[in-house]
């Protein structure tokens, strides 16, 4: 079954950047002019996706309003010519049918997931999770939809983070099955390294079969007292067969200050209206830096 939809979870409270994120959503601030959440639906656009839901809570309508239309703006744009701002302004809601439903309760990322069930259906999906951006050439979630062509159950979108990295990612159990994929035997969130079996974490990026929310509804609260979305792919495992794929592409974990910044730099040097200065004052600094 073709996927067309696919779910991104921005209902955090974004706290490791207060308090820039007291008023604006972590999801809205922007890597040079565009929001952080836009790179994950203009990758979703590229994959195929026809159909989004973001899943938001209370204080997040910045995030609605980016993706709905804004006729003043817009006919502001086309009467004074600006034909690049006003198609930079309509290139996502032109290309994408977004929706949205609050998350009432801050109960973690698997419960999150759980209030897409209606919008879902029977259907197979994407989660697309706004703190990691991936820059690729074949978008990441476009790979993972279709090495689920090919096997037709759920696959996780994974890299190596090294052994003192493992404490902060859901980390699987597998083994390679052929080139850069591997079966899923376990499952384990946030593990001490010592506890971890692998050096390989799930980086936000999955393609699930609609069996998830039968799993969801019976997750019990696991790490940090929320539903876990790990904890309810492991019960999955027990009746359907879970694939990790290594996906292609540099992921910046959009979610610290460090990968924030990092990501703002290597866009930027990719930018043809910014690289030639940018770089220029990058070198400058560095060698002040160095003196």
């Amino acid at each position: 079954m073709k996927i067309t939809k696919a779910v991104i979870p921005a209902a955090g409270f974004g706290t490791r950047f207060l308090p820039a994120t007291k008023a604006v959503p972590k999801e809205m601030l922007p890597i040079i002019d565009k929001p952080t959440i836009q790179y994950i639906a203009e990758e979703a656009i590229r994959a195929g996706i026809t159909d989004m839901l973001i899943i938001t809570s209370r204080g997040k309508d910045a995030i609605v309003n980016h993706f709905d239309k804004a006729f003043e703006l817009e006919a502001i744009l086309e009467r004074d010519g600006k034909e690049e701002l006003l198609k930079a302004v309509r290139e996502v809601s032109d290309r994408l049918d977004v929706h949205f439903i609050r998350q009432r309760e801050q109960k973690g990322l698997g419960h999150a997931v759980l209030c897409a069930k209606s919008f879902i259906g029977s259907e197979p999906f994407a989660v697309m999770l706004g703190d990691d951006v991936v820059d690729s050439d074949e978008p990441c979630i476009g790979q993972l939809m279709n090495e689920f062509d090919k096997c037709g159950s759920t696959v996780l979108g994974v890299q190596k983070v090294g052994a003192e990295h493992v404490s902060k990612y859901g980390i699987v159990d597998c083994e390679r099955v052929d080139g850069k994929l591997y079966k899923v035997n376990g499952m384990v969130e946030k593990p001490k390294p010592e506890d971890a079996p692998s050096d390989i974490a799930v980086l936000g990026r999955y393609v699930l079969t609609p069996g998830i929310f039968k799993c969801l509804e019976k997750t019990p609260r696991g790490a940090g007292g929320e539903i876990q979305l790990t904890d309810g792919i492991v019960m999955l495992g027990e009746t359907e067969d879970i694939y990790a794929y290594d996906f292609d592409g540099r992921r910046y974990d959009i979610g610290s200050k460090q990968g924030f910044l990092q990501a703002t730099v290597d866009f930027a040097l990719k930018r043809g209206d910014l690289k030639s200065e940018f770089a220029e004052y990058i070198c400058k600094t560095a060698d002040k830096i160095r003196g």
